[in-house]
């Protein structure tokens, strides 16, 4: 081919970035491609918010390259105003004809599992890291760095009781990135922000109150990572007494009828915000708090990406792997013999859950609510 065809992450081929210029003679906003960089995540939305963490480390190894992240139609939202991210593209057939037919340098795969193992080896790659399928379609560790990772899904004692590092550690250790503790990103427009602030008075919270969500529910995939009903119930009437407070209910679709539950039987004094307006309202309504009562989910990783307080309960999943970047607390049993245990189904009476200090969680937002106004009332505060 004698036409010259720009390497430019702008240049699509099919008509120009800006009315009235011309791609094939002077570019007027040319960006080089640099390292081309496939990053796979098909996993739970909150796995898919942790991984944004790992971004700033790729763009310090390689600050000229493009990112390509291929992910499910329900956590696309999430990457929505990354600036770190080039192209998201939607985990659907043409999207894997279309990255077939290109070439990337480095596909990383944070997945283990056996749909985002086989699109890593079918990629055009000169480096494939992270996990894939060997010949019998079994998941492989794809580099030695992923080994320890790997590992952990092999040994309980080894995940539950041995490991120290966190999901973003691991991550970036796997992909040969130097780890520097980055936090997630999740950005809002300007919009959100604009959303935020008018929902903020229409509910009648003054300036001053403490802003407390409850995230209520958790994936229907391990149900027994959300506290009942009733422990809800009492933990925000307990609330309720105390001053400089409002109260929020949190959640998504599958919390529609828990929520209106729980709001008939507190009454007066909390907050059920909507629950099927879409992920980013969901993160617009989480952004609207100041600190969130969670358990590991992914209720509880918007609210790390949002940077608020968090109180963050933990019975079957590990803790360890959970950074709050010290804003925020976790509770768990470190005694309990069966806890972590990753069980769909629990055989021992949910002990974990049953040991869940509604007391302690609603002192802990009560030292915050009284830390924070310490704060703004000290010396050189204003304007905080």
């Amino acid at each position: 081919m004698s036409m010259h065809i720009p390497s430019c992450k702008h240049f699509t081929g099919y008509k120009p970035c800006y009315p009235g210029t011309q791609c094939l003679g002077e570019c007027v906003s040319y960006d080089p491609i640099g390292t081309r960089i496939l990053l796979i995540n098909l996993d739970a939305m909150g796995n898919v918010l942790a991984t944004t963490s790992i971004l700033p480390a790729i763009k310090r190894k390689y600050p000229e390259s493009r990112i390509t992240w291929i992910t499910l139609k329900n956590a696309a939202p999430l990457l929505v105003n990354n600036p770190l991210i080039d192209r998201v593209i939607l985990w659907e057939p043409e999207a894997w004809l279309v990255l077939e037919t290109q070439a990337f340098d480095i596909v990383m795969n944070v997945d283990k599992s056996p749909r985002s193992g086989a699109l890593a080896m079918r990629m055009n790659a000169a480096e494939r890291l992270g996990f894939g399928l060997n010949d019998d379609g079994v998941i492989v560790p794809l580099n030695t760095e992923a080994e320890e990772n790997y590992r952990l899904g092999l040994d309980d004692n080894l995940k539950f009781r041995i490991n120290r590092k966190s999901v973003p550690q691991l991550q970036c250790e796997e992909f040969r990135l130097k780890y520097a503790r980055d936090e997630y990103i999740l950005n809002l427009t300007d919009e959100e922000e604009s959303f935020c602030r008018e929902y903020r008075e229409e509910a009648g919270i003054g300036p001053d109150s403490l802003v407390v969500g409850f995230n209520t529910g958790c994936s229907e995939l391990y149900p027994n990572k959300k506290l009942t009903v009733e422990q809800h119930v009492v933990l925000i009437e307990r609330l309720n007494e105390e001053a400089g407070l409002s109260l929020l209910l949190l959640g998504g679709p599958e919390d529609t009828v828990r929520n209106a539950e729980i709001m008939r039987r507190v009454g007066q004094g909390v907050v059920n915000t909507p629950t099927n307006e879409g992920v980013r309202r969901g993160v617009c309504y989480e952004n609207v708090c100041d600190a969130v009562v969670t358990g590991d989910s992914f209720g509880m990783h918007l609210a790390v990406g949002l940077k608020k307080h968090v109180i963050a309960w933990f019975g079957l999943s590990c803790w360890n792997e959970i950074d709050l970047f010290d804003r925020g607390v976790k509770l768990y049993h470190e005694e309990l013999v069966c806890s972590p245990c990753w069980k769909h189904e629990c055989p021992y009476n949910l002990e974990c859950l049953q040991l869940v200090d509604l007391d302690r969680i609603a002192g802990e937002v009560l030292e915050y609510r009284d830390r924070r106004a310490a704060s703004s009332y000290a010396p050189g505060a204003a304007g905080r």
